[in-house]
C-alpha cells in the first residue's frame, strides 16, 4: 500500500481480510482538508483493487472521527478546489457556477466512496459533524458510540449538506427536516434508535464490535459482496441518490448567498483581521442554538 500524509491503513479480522482506513489528523479533530480527501479517494480505489480486501473500516484518530470540513483560511480547507473557481477578471466576485463546479469535485469524492465495489463501514465516536457527518453517511453502514454526536452545524448559514447526508432515505421526514433545519446534533443512541445507524455501542466496545461486524461481513469474497452492493444501491440509485445529492450540492453553493451565509463570512472576515480567528464566528453562529429555547421539551 502506498504511504499517505493524512491516512493510515492497516489490516483487521480473520487473515487481515478488513482494511481498516484511518483519519489521521488528530490534531485537527481529522477536518477534512483538500489533502485529505484527495488522499482519501486516492485509498479508496487503490483498495478497490486489492482483491484481498474485503470489506473496508473508515475511522478517525484521536478523540474525533471527524468535526467536519477544514474551514482554516490559511489553507482553504477541504474548499481550496472551489476557490479556484470563485474569481472572474481578477474581481473578486462570487460566482455561483464557479462555486457549484469546485463543490461537485468534492461530491464526486464522495459518491465514490458510496458507490466502489467494497462494503464499507463507518466507525464514528466523538463527533461526525458536517463533512464528517458527510463522509460517514455515505458509507454501506455505520456504527458508533452511543454518546458520539452526529449532526451538521453547517447547516447554520454556511450553505447546504453537500450530499443531503442522504439522511431523507434512511431516517423519517419529520426527524431528517428536524436536524436539517435546527442544525442540531443527536447521540449514537439516539442515531441507532431513528435508524440513521445500525448500531451504537459503548465507547470501550466501539472498535471490538466494528471489527466483528466488517470480519461477519468479510466472510462472502470480495467479487460476490460487490455485485451484492451494486444490487442493493440500484434501489437507491432509482429513488433519486444522484439526482438528489447533485441538488444538494447545487443548493449549498446557492446557499452561499443568503442573508446567514454573508453574515457568517463576514464574522469569518473580522476573525482574520481582529485576530480572533475562527472562534468568534462560531461564536456567533452557535451561541443562540447554545441556550435553551424556553418552552420546548425533547
Amino acid at each position: 500500500m502506498t504511504t499517505y500524509e493524512h491516512l493510515l491503513i492497516d489490516r483487521v479480522g480473520t487473515d487481515g481480510r478488513v482494511a481498516r482506513l484511518t483519519l489521521n489528523r488528530p490534531e485537527k479533530m481529522n477536518a477534512l482538508s483538500q489533502e485529505l480527501l484527495f488522499e482519501f479517494n486516492d485509498a479508496l480505489h487503490e483498495l478497490e483493487a486489492d482483491d484481498s480486501a474485503r470489506t473496508i473500516i473508515v475511522r478517525g484518530a484521536g478523540r474525533t472521527f471527524s468535526a467536519g470540513y477544514d474551514l482554516a483560511p490559511a489553507r482553504g480547507g477541504a474548499d481550496a478546489v472551489v476557490r479556484r473557481y470563485r474569481a472572474v477578471d481578477d474581481q473578486r466576485r462570487r460566482l455561483l457556477m464557479g462555486i457549484r463546479t469546485g463543490m461537485q469535485q468534492i461530491t464526486d469524492i464522495h459518491m465514490y466512496f458510496w458507490n466502489m465495489a467494497k462494503v464499507t463501514v463507518a466507525q464514528v465516536h466523538g463527533y461526525a459533524f458536517a463533512g464528517g457527518a458527510e463522509l460517514a453517511m455515505m458509507a454501506d453502514l455505520v456504527v458508533a458510540a452511543e454518546d458520539a454526536q452526529i449532526g451538521h452545524p453547517g447547516l447554520r448559514g454556511l450553505g447546504t449538506s453537500r450530499t443531503g447526508v442522504i439522511w431523507p432515505l434512511v431516517i423519517g421526514m419529520r426527524k431528517a427536516k428536524e436536524l436539517y433545519y435546527t442544525g442540531d446534533a443527536i447521540s449514537g443512541a439516539e442515531a441507532e434508535r431513528i435508524g440513521m445507524i445500525n448500531y451504537a455501542w459503548p465507547k470501550d466496545d466501539l472498535e471490538a464490535n466494528t471489527i466483528g461486524l466488517a470480519d461477519r461481513l468479510a466472510i462472502m469474497p470480495a467479487d460476490h459482496l460487490a455485485v451484492l452492493k451494486l444490487n442493493m444501491n440500484r434501489f437507491y440509485e432509482n429513488m433519486g441518490i444522484y439526482s438528489s445529492v447533485r441538488s444538494s450540492t447545487d443548493l449549498d453553493a446557492a446557499g452561499q448567498f443568503t442573508s446567514f451565509s454573508y453574515g457568517w463570512q463576514d464574522k469569518m472576515r473580522e476573525g482574520a483581521e481582529n485576530g480572533t480567528g475562527l472562534k468568534g464566528a462560531l461564536d456567533w453562529r452557535e451561541g443562540p442554538y447554545r441556550k435553551e429555547t424556553p418552552g420546548l421539551k425533547r
